[in-house]
């Protein structure tokens, strides 16, 4: 499908003209399942008995309930604000800082608010610069 058949191309991504400082976006829902934990805990190696041992869990855990590991949490709202705001526009991360509220259980549906605190032209010719604070919800 090209530009001129008259259609415009649902899901590409914001560029930095398009982010004003104060906008503020809010991502789909997304519902972080069992399978989730497991496939992160295989990938990364976080066998930790918090996330894979049942009876510690029910037993001495702080919650009694499947904890989930807080990048597993940061992952999913990276992918939730990367398929909603940045499909094709060109970025690159450079850096964040993460606080953890409280715990994110197996189970849990998540989504992301996004507000714009920082927008400008970049050094170099037709670039941006555009900073958030992403709270995941």
């Amino acid at each position: 499908m090209s530009a001129d058949d008259g259609y415009e191309l649902l899901g590409q991504g914001f560029y930095w003209q398009d982010l004003p400082v104060g906008r503020k976006l809010r991502t789909i829902g997304r519902t972080i399942f069992e399978s989730d934990l497991m496939n992160f805990i295989g990938a990364t190696g976080m066998a930790e008995v918090l996330f894979n041992n049942l009876e510690y869990i029910e037993h001495e855990s702080p919650t009694g309930k499947r904890i989930l590991p807080g990048a597993l949490v940061l992952s999913v709202a990276e992918g939730l604000v990367m398929q909603a705001t940045l499909q094709r526009t060109g970025f690159a991360f450079l850096g964040m800082t993460m606080d953890i509220k409280g715990p994110t259980l197996v189970g849990d549906t998540v989504h992301v608010d996004l507000e714009v605190t920082e927008s400008r032209p970049a050094s170099k010719g037709g670039r941006g610069l555009v900073r958030t604070l992403n709270r995941v919800i």
